[in-house]
């Protein structure tokens, strides 16, 4: 545990640190690269600054720090009791986001875009969610700051987790089921497929959409560099927290949707891997569902179904794939975030992807050793940190590995039934259903 005064003053931001800049998000009628008058519509000055910044670190404010201390510093928590049911010589650190108020690692980019659309007069934010941690988060960030919520939440998620809903409402947000007749691209889709079980890629549109009006602004859960950034206050911590353990990682490891809590966890370890203080492996997680890394084409493509958003270039799968309606929901996009796509590109980090039925059992385990309920998206991670720490029980190999509990499962419940009761299935994507997607590239 780190005290309350070190929680972090500073965030992160890697780009400067990389060997070539990313590619730039492109205007779709222009295909020309987006300035700040064209994000302006959608985002507060403060958040396209920091989109866009070279300066490495950048401040956090105080008044997000007050709220940070509702939860901040999060434990880093030694596996022991994991280790010695795997009968690994490995040494398993777990940074564990669940302890803030809505369960995951989400109000950490949440509440500070809340503050910055506050501190410009917006009164209120619109957004989508899969598994519904960015919906709470944003929720939760929108009632410390007196805005308005409205939040698309996934179809899919949205009939499995009827009490990620409520604990939405229970914040002040209002929460549709997407896709929803209340807007033209959920009216199309469901004119289409009455029965769609909805994409993260179709409920932002609908909350672009809806975020027209002057007062409203959009926010994002994961993708942008902003994002990304705020995130990053999990990794400095860790840092610290590991140096108190003794310990260096050999292996950092994380779950991989949209990319949010991955960054967040591995950049400011990648930053010390690049200044020769450490030479950590780094691996993503994906669903085998959804596998934009391992599977996704990169290329320029809508962040969303409909085409509102710029062109981004990131692993995608197509703009208009729909993923299988597997548990792990807050892993359910088509693409992942421009930025760590572009450092996979450039070999920073390599990626994996497990089926559903292994990151349950990984779950299971954890859970029955070290107490803790994982939410199905960091599952991913803890099966691939116990793949190498049996690899390390066969090798004698004294790994350090470290991972990313992003969010408790305590909402998830019907998702560890449907796989305790044996009714839970792993989704083979086909190679025709992928070319179909693909092939609708812009």
């Amino acid at each position: 545990m780190l005290d309350e005064s070190r929680l972090p003053r500073r965030w992160y931001n890697v780009v400067p640190d990389l060997p070539a800049p990313p590619p730039p998000p492109l205007h779709p009628g222009t295909r020309e690269p987006v300035g700040p008058d064209d994000l302006a519509p959608l985002f507060p000055s403060d958040l396209i600054a920091q989109e866009v910044t070279g300066e490495r670190f950048v401040d956090i404010p105080e008044d997000v720090r007050d709220v940070y201390r509702l939860w901040r510093p999060t434990p880093l928590i030694r596996a022991h009791r994991l280790e010695r049911a795997l009968g690994t010589p490995a040494r398993i650190y777990v940074k564990y986001e669940g302890v803030s108020p809505v369960g995951s690692h989400k109000p950490n980019a949440a509440v500070p875009q809340a503050y910055y659309n506050a501190r410009q007069g917006v009164r209120r934010l619109t957004s989508e969610t899969g598994a519904g941690q960015w919906g709470s988060a944003l929720a939760f960030a929108c009632a410390q700051f007196s805005l308005d919520c409205e939040i698309w939440m996934v179809r899919a998620s949205y009939d499995q987790k009827p009490y990620r809903r409520s604990m939405m409402e229970l914040y002040g947000a209002r929460v549709h089921a997407s896709p929803s007749p209340l807007t033209s691209t959920g009216a199309k889709t469901l004119a289409d497929d009455p029965e769609s079980p909805g994409s993260l890629g179709i409920a932002i549109s609908e909350a672009v959409e809806s975020a027209a009006p002057e007062d409203t602004r959009y926010a994002l859960g994961s993708v942008l560099n902003h994002v990304l950034m705020h995130q990053t206050v999990i990794g400095e911590e860790a840092l610290e927290q590991l140096a108190l353990a003794g310990d260096t990682p050999d292996l950092i490891v994380g779950c991989t949707g949209g990319g949010s809590n991955f960054a967040g966890l591995f950049l400011p370890f990648l930053r010390e891997k690049l200044q020769g203080r450490m030479d950590p492996a780094i691996r993503a997680v994906e669903p085998a569902a959804c596998p934009s890394f391992t599977r996704g084409r990169y290329a320029y493509d809508f962040g969303d179904t409909a085409g509102l958003t710029p062109l981004l270039k990131m692993h995608t799968l197509g703009h208009d794939f729909v993923p299988d309606p597997i548990h792990a929901g807050g892993l359910r996009y088509h693409g992942m975030a421009p930025l760590l796509s572009h450092m996979y590109d450039l070999g920073v980090f390599e990626a994996t992807a497990k089926p559903q039925r292994e990151c349950f059992e990984a779950g299971v385990l954890f859970a029955r050793t070290e107490g803790i309920v994982p939410a199905p998206e960091p599952t991913h991670a803890l099966a691939a940190a116990v793949e190498e720490a049996r690899r390390c029980a066969e090798t004698g190999e004294p790994k350090v590995i470290l991972t990313a509990l992003c969010g408790h499962g305590h909402l998830d419940m019907a998702a560890y039934d449907r796989y305790l009761s044996g009714r839970m299935q792993d989704h083979a994507l086909p190679e025709t259903r992928l070319d179909e997607a693909l092939n609708a590239l812009p």
